[in-house]
């Protein structure tokens, strides 16, 4: 049996989390690869809005498994607050939840080194989330970081010190003021609390489950353009969000995966700082912006705006392996009289239809228009039902990257979504 891996092919908040509660039905056990509480799914049912930072989007179906995979990172405090807000008993949870003891903890002091080093960047700042990750994971891979595992050891407490006054020593060199007590007593309550949890070696896990013939969906977080290698770095996340990272984050070999589903909006959204070529700085993005509802789930800062990037999207579909395309928000955009696709960008003074190396260059998007649609198609079930023109612009994506539309999202609840 083999891994489907789910991934998002945009700047992220492309509706992950909404598509992997309507498909966790379909499998046993949902997998979360990389990342941390910088992201935010958001899943809707029963008129209720939930977000997830770091529990796998499968958490509400009480017959699944759910695994923090060794690629993330993890914050206690975080973790505590997440499952206490879940509206689940919390012995529930545990039955529905392991992680990886290899996983690495997010400090205190992490996030106020994030914050310091955002800081120190002055205008050149990526638009953090100011919530620990890259210094956690710049303590992973300098082999000084503490993973999850180590919150079972005797000695645990002064390992944890000895981090943490590293840091200090850091914060102090940068002159930094800040100050972690309080959130340093909620993040120890946190440790606790994540040790009444299964704590395991979730390599095996997957790997035997594999072997017994369970389905496994991979749950991606952020978005292919933020990926450390590439996307429009430095205006990147610090892990690998496209599909190779579920192999490293999840510990399963490249041969054993299945479907790449990828995920997109009708339109683009960023938040933060970065290239954004398509980016609309007027009515018609303050426009999608109100409509669409466009604010950060973790950050609550409002999302840039712009049209669709077919380059970008090819882009992603070619270093994911995409086999399957999911359009989300598709109804943000009826009442538009038009539609616009980017098909290829002018730079330098030429036309190309590949993404720059060097992100600082002026990028002009090249546009096709296609008519809108007027239908409020919040309330569709079937594809046929579509507007016409909606399936045209359905069809335009489909011909120009030469992967199917499987799946359209007309709304955020788990209803309002329709399978072809």
């Amino acid at each position: 049996m083999n891994i489907d891996i789910l991934l998002g092919l945009q700047w992220g908040d492309e509706g992950k989390g909404k598509i992997v509660d309507v498909l966790s039905p379909r499998y046993d056990i949902i997998a979360r690869f990389q990342g941390g509480p910088n992201a935010g799914h958001s899943l809707e049912f029963n008129n209720v809005k939930h977000v997830l930072h770091l529990i796998p989007s499968g958490i509400f179906h009480p017959d699944k498994i759910n695994v923090i995979g060794n690629g993330m990172v993890i914050d206690p405090a975080i973790f505590r607050d997440e499952i206490l807000n879940l509206g689940l008993p919390t012995e529930e949870i545990a039955n529905r939840l392991v992680i990886s003891n290899k996983a690495h903890l997010i400090l205190p002091t992490h996030r106020a080194l994030d914050a310091a080093y955002e800081q120190g960047k002055g205008d050149l700042k990526i638009g953090s989330t100011l919530k620990g990750i890259g210094p956690a994971y710049t303590d992973k891979t300098g082999r000084n970081g503490l993973r999850i595992g180590d919150i079972l050891k005797k000695d645990f407490i002064r390992i944890y010190e000895d981090l943490r006054m590293a840091h200090k020593s850091i914060l102090d060199s940068l002159n930094y003021s800040y100050e972690t007590g309080e959130y340093e007593a909620g993040w120890l309550e946190g440790v606790e609390l994540m040790r009444k949890f299964r704590i395991i070696n979730t390599e095996y896990f997957i790997n035997n489950q594999i072997s017994k013939g369970k389905r496994i969906l991979a749950e991606g977080a952020q978005g292919t353009m933020l990926d450390l290698d590439f996307g429009s770095y430095p205006f990147v996340t610090s892990s690998n969000t496209i599909s190779a990272g579920a192999c490293t984050g999840l510990g399963i070999p490249p041969s054993i995966t299945g479907e790449v589903f990828g995920i997109f909006k009708a339109y683009c959204t960023r938040v933060g700082s970065g290239p954004f070529p398509t980016e609309l700085n007027d009515e018609t993005g303050e426009k999608i912006r109100k409509i669409g509802r466009e604010y950060g789930a973790t950050t609550g800062r409002p999302r840039r705006c712009g049209w669709l990037d077919l380059p970008a999207l090819k882009y992603a579909i070619m270093i994911n392996g995409v086999t399957k395309l999911f359009l989300t928000k598709a109804d943000v955009l009826s009442g538009f009289e038009s539609v616009k696709i980017c098909t290829s960008y002018k730079t330098g003074g030429r036309r190309c239809n590949e993404l720059p190396y060097d992100h600082s260059e002026i990028i002009d998007p090249v546009y096709t228009e296609l008519p809108g649609w007027y239908e409020n198609i919040s309330g569709v079930k079937a594809y046929s039902d579509l507007p016409a023109t909606l399936v045209d612009f359905i069809r335009f994506i489909e011909n120009e990257t030469n992967v199917p539309v499987t799946m359209v999202s007309v709304g955020p609840d788990r209803t309002q979504t329709i399978l072809r």
